[in-house]
């Protein structure tokens, strides 16, 4: 080869190395797939995608017809519900030893009042708020009488009615047990809750007898003397 051949043959070289390493080269399958591996793992991408735009739900106001269509369901009314004391069955329950009435009752109120139970009405009038006809949760104060003569009290769970309620107290049968959710009936002339009838849970009917009632005591907070 002459001199002037070789002279000719690497300017065009270069030439040709230059346009080769200007032009672009398309990438092959698998260099794009490392591209778009190494773009994920960067967490940038040249492409910007679009947050979807966000649902409009219908307004049911201003579209009543939505709701008869399924598409706006409106909330179900809630089931009304009586108290389980209501209808709650009357049970008998024994406790680990002999209870008193007195006992049971201050247990179950938070009433502070020690004694017989014919006296706390008596009691009551300085320190609680006491009351001529039933309320829940207060205590029902019977009476001293031949047939109980240290008295009773039993705590209301429910008042069902006018004349009937629902109690829990404890000895009634003079065995120490707990009697829960027993009806007492009032069966006085005026219907002053002053005499009534107790369940019986062993003929479960109301008994014969009649007792007469003081009162009922409010758990509340005690009241402030001479209020």
């Amino acid at each position: 080869m002459t001199r002037s051949h070789r002279a000719i043959q690497l300017p065009f070289a270069c030439l040709l190395f230059t346009l080769v390493a200007v032009s672009p080269i398309a990438a092959s399958p698998a260099d794009a797939g490392i591209l778009d591996f190494l773009k994920s793992a960067t967490g940038h991408s040249s492409d910007t995608a679009a947050a979807p735009a966000p649902v409009q739900q219908p307004d049911a106001s201003t579209d009543p017809d939505d709701a008869s269509l399924g598409e706006m369901p409106l909330p179900a009314p809630k089931p009304v519900v009586a108290d389980a004391s209501d209808s709650a069955a009357p049970t008998v329950e024994w406790a680990a030893k002999h209870l008193y009435c007195v006992e049971y009752a201050r247990i179950r109120s938070g009433l502070q009042i020690f004694g017989d139970a014919k006296y706390w009405w008596g009691k009551a009038a300085d320190m609680y708020a006491r009351a001529a006809q039933p309320v829940a949760d207060a205590v029902m104060v019977f009476a001293g009488s031949k047939r109980i003569r240290h008295g009773h009290v039993a705590v209301v769970t429910a008042v069902l009615g006018p004349r009937e309620i629902k109690v829990d107290h404890a000895n009634w049968q003079n065995r120490g047990e707990i009697d829960l959710n027993m009806p007492v009936l009032d069966v006085s002339k005026g219907n002053d809750w002053s005499q009534v009838r107790v369940w019986d849970p062993k003929t479960s009917q109301y008994g014969a007898r009649v007792y007469a009632i003081s009162g009922f005591i409010e758990r509340t907070t005690p009241v402030t003397r001479g209020s």
